[in-house]
């Protein structure tokens, strides 16, 4: 799905399109990569809806924006691509310490100063 960032950030250029389409995709591009990197660790696996929820936004928006004919096929296949690669889990080979929840179940109190 990283590649997947990259290759949105690049279009553009690729595919010779200009204005808002490519704002938005050097913006978003850039997000989907970085987000989808960060999500191969399992700590934090579950930033991939986040992921989910911007090829979603590329794919709504490849309508919005006026995206030329190949950028718009372009948008909404890899978005389609994102939120199916993003939906899937993937193995978990560890249990990590369980977050906020094992803090409030150990009786720990956390204060602010």
């Amino acid at each position: 799905m990283t590649l997947l960032g990259i290759w949105v950030t690049f279009a553009p250029a690729v595919l010779g399109y200009g204005g808002a389409p490519r704002v938005h995709d050097r913006i978003v591009g850039p997000l989907i990569a970085s987000i989808a990197f960060v999500a191969t660790s399992e700590v934090v696996r579950e930033l991939r809806w986040v992921a989910v929820t911007l090829g979603i936004w590329l794919i709504a928006m490849s309508g919005v924006l006026g995206y030329p004919a190949a950028g718009r096929v372009n948008a909404t296949v890899i978005g389609i691509l994102v939120v199916v690669i993003g939906s899937i889990r993937g193995p978990v080979h560890e249990r990590f310490g369980g977050g906020w929840r094992a803090v409030a179940r150990s009786g720990v109190h956390v204060t602010r100063h």
